[in-house]
């Protein structure tokens, strides 16, 4: 899914940069020459990067046009580079792989990851965090309406749009396998938010993109408004009027022997 919309990413971009902040904060390194951030998006997180390793050559990676388009624009020192995720290699080995919530639209995590992990050099970590909610209501709702209304034939089956992560202990295994020393933990982030369509609004950049693509407009505008209504119910307003968005991620930083 190369057309990303970076203006409709960045609605949330506090939100959605907190938990890069997060996994930064506990990358055990001290300095770095070369980081890579792997699905850099609009360049919210590689911003983070650049403040850290501010003596670093910081290369961000995204497959996504207007993500790397906002990136430039907001980042114009760091070299951005358009390329597929699934097979990306640097020329020479990195002192960090960062990936903030992206690397799970990749399949085959058991290949994937620790290939990741022996593209650094000895001593370099690899830090990831990707999202855990596929049970929380925002996703079970996603797939329950896409599965009955009039797009259902058009979306296809609802659990082979997003593979589910493996859990924390298969990625302690496959990396302990590879060498490193690994630092795993789950954090869940309540986030207040306007309503439902709040909800909406920030899905639409990520977790919906697969159930709206094969859409035509009016069937969009159905399948949000009845997404919507789902929503309503299952995240009840608090006494101020907002309502509370609960989004678990799994976090691993791992470090190289």
């Amino acid at each position: 899914m190369s057309d990303w919309n970076a203006a409709r990413y960045l609605r949330f971009a506090a939100e959605r940069t907190r938990p890069a902040a997060d996994l930064l904060a506990h990358v055990p390194l001290d300095q770095a020459d070369s980081v890579c951030d792997l699905g850099c998006g609009p360049g919210n997180s590689t911003a983070l990067l650049a403040a850290r390793f501010p003596k670093a050559r910081i290369t961000g990676i995204d497959s996504a046009p207007d993500m790397l388009a906002q990136a430039r624009s907001a980042l114009p020192r760091v070299d951005f580079v358009q390329a597929d995720l699934r097979d990306y290699a640097p020329h020479d080995p990195p002192d960090l792989i960062f990936s903030n919530a992206v690397l799970q639209w990749l399949p085959d995590h058991e290949t994937l990851v620790p290939r990741l992990a022996r593209l650094l050099r000895p001593g370099g970590c690899l830090a990831f965090q990707v999202p855990d909610n596929l049970d929380e209501p925002s996703h079970a709702l996603m797939r329950e309406v896409a599965a009955d209304g009039p797009w259902s034939g058009l979306i296809g089956d609802t659990e082979a749009v997003r593979e589910r992560i493996p859990p924390a202990a298969a990625y302690y295994d496959w990396l302990r396998a590879a060498d490193c020393s690994v630092d795993v933990w789950e954090t869940a982030y309540v986030h207040p938010l306007a309503d439902a369509g709040a909800i909406v609004s920030w899905l639409q950049a990520t977790g919906l993109r697969p159930f709206l693509a094969p859409l035509d407009h009016d069937m969009r505008v159905g399948f949000l408004a009845a997404y919507e209504a789902a929503l309503e119910q299952a995240y009840p307003k608090r006494p101020d009027g907002r309502v509370l968005l609960r989004f678990p991620r799994l976090f691993v930083v791992a470090r190289r022997g």
